[in-house]
């Protein structure tokens, strides 16, 4: 994973956004650059969606018009992300090529006119991309207003899995490679199971619609195999850049938004982490899901700093409902992110657009222009943010992980699971809304990492576990730690196979428990357990358990498995593993997560309803950042300066509601 990240030559935080000066004239970029700097704008990102107006035609390249945007910006101090605009191949491409066509795991061919429309296996889009890239890179990789190439857009949005003859040939190429031979590829994918037995490589096909369910295993293979082809491309792309150019390359994640790409192997491959993050509307606590995806975009990263390459300063366009952000949020939300570690906050985009699929999404300079609530709420975050330089570089430390394993997600998600209410993204969220509750901070892990820094390791939803990562936390508990794991986990190996001796047999060690049977409920339905005479409602999902070893902490009084044990503590070594067989919403958590917390050593910051604390640790000072996200009057106890106002705070800091502060206080000794 990252560690030190090549930050952009940046005085700073950056901020800024997705600049798209093709959409609009000449005149029109002068008036945009002198409100940029208004605002305090020091990053943009251009050239994304620009193919078309850059190669014109197969290898013959418009560059004029770019030239004088690039030169505009540079003499007014900007900084330049510069975007490769391989997300959106031009029209002439697909009727040169028209085998680069996505074609759907229903047969679908997809057509022109949208965006992420091309087969990221066709050697024509392969070279085709890497061609415009290098001659961006060449043009532009040393010019001084260049700091950071942007490579593609959201990879995996909206197209990732390809079927096309391209996908197919590469796949069985994939395949030859991982297993070497079809004895392992039957082996691995189980085919005695429905007569699946493959016989030759050129039998083996995509997991295309079939009459009834594919082979998971299968399934599960095709998933890796597009992230492979998708980081692929960014790779190419990568490289034919550095080919030309020192300045450091990103291309932006989608944390936590299952776009098909592990972004732990994705973020070896970037030399600075970079996220899009849109709160989802239907969320009324959407400060929450945010905390999700800013602390996983840290934890890929290594813990280093890392740039937040898009939000919205209001609504989105793209969703059932789209919730507009209301006075003040857009500051709380862009100082959340911060907290938790980014060095950089920029939005999409920055001038509203007219036209297209976008225009009610909002931006930095909404429709209704400088005479809008939103363009002061703008410049009055890059005030702020301006205040905010000390911050830069400093890291966030956490005493807890909660394990996130795309690969695991992926093969939850399959047919065919007991149970369709049973979701990895609903127990993330409430353990770590349990968490967040609690001011505790979170990092996310995979099961394999090194985990021995955390003082409490989580694993809400670890569905797919090998035996060497099983091995990892049994040792990691063994060794002194507290493990918490949750139902419907340690099932199947990294094949989607049932793990031999049965159901979460791979950490019977440090759990003390087994699974004798599932038993989900029917839709609707509610059971309660017995936590030291309190009665706590639980839904969804039961198990029958056998306990070899573990302690009984809670039984279950109504369900399927009244009677039965619920809750489990187990000593295996110098620590203790925990086991949580039903599903309590994260209020019914707080009772069973307090007895964990005393055995992991930790203590929850007692913080007011709403109130957001995150702490950065530089060399010289820690920042503390506290946001209220409620209605009304809030106090925490910290001492400092706040970097926002200038105040000095002695023993307390009131904030009213719906307001947020920066405190730089003393350094604290952290140790990791």
């Amino acid at each position: 994973m990252t560690s030190t990240p090549r930050w952009p030559d940046i005085d700073g935080i950056a901020y800024g956004g997705d600049y798209s000066p093709e959409q609009w004239s000449p005149e029109t970029w002068r008036e945009d650059v002198a409100l940029m700097r208004e605002a305090g704008v020091n990053l943009v990102s251009i050239g994304i969606f620009s193919w078309a107006l850059l190669e014109t035609s197969e290898g013959v390249f418009d560059f004029s018009w770019l030239d004088e945007v690039v030169e505009l910006l540079h003499a007014n101090g900007i900084r330049i992300d510069m975007g490769t605009p391989t997300a959106s191949p031009p029209a002439w491409f697909f009727a040169n090529h028209p085998d680069a066509r996505v074609i759907t795991r229903d047969g679908v061919v997809m057509g022109f006119g949208s965006r992420g429309m091309a087969s990221h296996s066709a050697p024509a889009y392969r070279e085709a991309a890497v061609r415009i890239a290098t001659e961006l890179a060449k043009r532009y990789g040393q010019h001084p207003a260049v700091v950071l190439w942007h490579v593609h857009n959201e990879f995996g949005v909206p197209v990732g899995e390809d079927y096309s003859p391209h996908a197919v040939r590469e796949w069985r190429l994939w395949l030859q490679r991982r297993y070497g031979s079809l004895d392992a590829l039957n082996k691995a994918w189980g085919t005695a199971f429905w007569g699946q037995h493959y016989t030759d490589w050129e039998h083996v096909g995509a997991p295309a619609a079939a009459p009834s369910t594919v082979n998971p295993a299968q399934r599960l293979d095709y998933a890796r195999f597009t992230d492979h082809q998708l980081r692929a491309c960014f790779i190419a792309e990568r490289d034919a850049i550095r080919a030309h150019s020192d300045r450091p390359v990103t291309t932006n994640f989608m944390a936590n938004q299952h776009n098909g790409c592990d972004l732990w192997a994705w973020a070896r491959e970037v030399d600075i982490v970079s996220d899009d993050h849109y709160l989802w509307a239907a969320d009324e606590e959407g400060e929450i899901g945010l905390a999700i995806a800013a602390d996983l975009t840290r934890s890929v990263g290594g813990g280093a700093p890392w740039i937040l390459m898009e939000h919205s300063t209001s609504a989105v366009n793209w969703q059932p409902r789209n919730v507009a952000k209301r006075p003040g949020e857009m500051a709380r939300n862009s100082l959340s992110h911060l907290g938790r570690g980014a060095d950089g906050i920029l939005f999409f985009q920055w001038r509203a657009s007219r036209s297209g699929a976008e225009k009610f999404h909002s931006a930095m300079l909404p429709h209704a222009g400088t005479d809008s609530r939103v363009w002061r709420e703008v410049v009055d975050l890059g005030a702020k943010l301006g205040r905010l330089g000390d911050v830069r570089g400093s890291r966030v430390h956490a005493d807890v992980a909660i394990l996130w394993d795309f690969e695991s997600f992926w093969a939850q998600d399959l047919e065919w699971r007991p149970s369709e209410d049973v979701s990895h993204d609903e127990r993330i969220r409430a353990y770590y809304e349990r968490l967040w509750r609690d001011g505790i901070t979170v990092d996310f892990a995979l099961p394999g990492h090194d985990l021995s820094g955390y003082k409490l390791v989580i694993a809400p939803a670890q569905y797919m576990l090998s035996r060497t990562d099983a091995d990892n936390l049994n040792r990691y508990v063994e060794a002194g730690g507290t493990l918490l794991v949750s139902f419907f986990s340690a099932v199947v190996d990294e094949h989607d196979a049932v793990h031999e001796g049965g159901f979460g047999a791979p950490l019977e060690p440090a759990l003390g428990v087994r699974v004798e049977e599932h038993l989900p409920m029917r839709e609707g339905a509610t059971g309660a357990i017995d936590w030291n005479g309190t009665v706590v409602p639980v839904d969804v999902w039961q198990e029958d358990l056998v306990v070899t070893g573990a302690e009984v902490r809670a039984t279950y009084v109504a369900g399927p498995a009244a009677g039965e044990p619920a809750v489990t503590r187990h000593a295996h070594g110098a620590g203790t593993g925990w086991y949580v067989s039903t599903r309590p919403d994260a209020a019914g958590l707080a009772a069973i997560m307090g007895a964990v917390y005393a055995d992991a050593g930790l203590a929850p910051a007692q913080l007011p309803a709403g109130v957001e604390v995150i702490r950065r640790h530089g060399e010289h000072h820690d920042f503390v950042v506290a946001i209220n996200h409620g209605p009304d009057a809030a106090s925490i106890a910290v001492d400092g300066v706040d970097l926002l106002t200038g105040d000095e705070i002695k023993g307390m800091l009131n904030l009213t509601g719906g307001t947020a502060a920066v405190i730089r206080t003393e350094a604290q000794h952290t140790p990791h």
